[in-house]
Formats: structure tokens, sequence, C-alpha cells
């Protein structure tokens, strides 16, 4: 009887220190999730493209996918770019962090912050690593502009790629 007490306590007591579900909100992130297209510009060349924000394992993750074109110019081949990022919550259920892959092997850890009309993903420090960052500013009309930049010391950010998209839906 002893040994079933013991057990029933130390249940209770693993229960009451582990981490319950949280409530996640997506909040932040309503006015973004949906299907854009866009045209760009920066290194690659004049660009074009679709991405979309989409929640998915029962609304626990946001998942974004994203395709580009880039037409060859001068002595550059065209590019193809794909990507896959998932935006995930912390153990407070904010959505704080971002995890990033591409089709050119690149994967690229995120802190994110927000502000009124602006989401901006920032990628962590590490040596002989730029610093990334990638802003989502909603402008008027259903229209966002994306700016990818990149950073040595992450004061002084240069913009690598940056267009505006239009809702789709």
């Amino acid at each position: 009887m002893k040994k079933i007490l013991a057990l029933i306590i130390a249940l209770l007591a693993i229960s009451s220190i582990s981490f319950g579900q949280q409530k996640l909100s997506w909040d932040n992130w309503n006015w973004l999730m949906g299907t854009w297209i866009g045209e760009g510009g920066g290194q690659p060349g004049q660009g074009g493209g679709t991405f979309s924000f989409s929640l998915d394992l029962n609304n626990k993750i946001l998942v974004r996918k994203s395709h580009s074109k880039y037409p060859a110019v001068e002595n550059k081949a065209a590019v193809v770019h794909d990507d896959l990022m998932i935006v995930y919550p912390d153990f407070n259920g904010r959505a704080t962090n971002a995890i990033y892959f591409d089709n050119e092997g690149h994967t690229i850890n995120y802190k994110i912050t927000y502000s009124d009309n602006s989401i901006v993903l920032t990628s962590e420090k590490n040596q002989n690593i730029p610093i990334f960052r990638l802003v989502y500013t909603l402008l008027e009309n259903n229209t966002v502009d994306t700016k990818f930049e990149m950073s040595q010391d992450g004061v002084k950010f240069m913009t690598y790629v940056q267009g505006k998209s239009k809702k789709l839906n």
C-alpha cells in the first residue's frame, strides 16, 4: 500500500511540473496567411514567384512555402528557388521561432519579433556566418513588402532581395 501511495504522489509531482499544452495564438500572422504572388528585385536579378502561409498540425505550426524564378541575366543562368519555413511556438505558446530550409541546402534558425505592421525574423549569430533578416511589412490594398537582408555585424544590413506581393486569397 505504501508503494502505491508513493507511486501516486510521484506521478502527481511529475504531472505538476511537466509542460502542459499552451494556448496558441496566431493573431500576429493573420494578415499574412494565404497565398501571395509578387515580383521583386535583388542580386539574382528581377524575378517573380509565389509564397503561402498556412496553419498545419492542428494549428500548432505555421508553414510557409515559397517558389521564385529569376531569369538568366548577362553571364548568370536562370535560378529557381524553393523554400520551406516552419514557425513554431515557445513553451509559453508564442510564435517566437522559425526554421527555414531551401533547395540550395541552406538552413536558418530565426527568432521572431513583431510590430504593428511588420513581422521580423532575425537569424541567430554564428561565427563566420552572416546574420540574416527577413521582414514582412503590411502595406495598403492587400500588399506586403518582403525584404531579405544580410549583415556581418548584426547592425548594418544589406538588402539581398526585396519585392512587393499581392494577396490572392
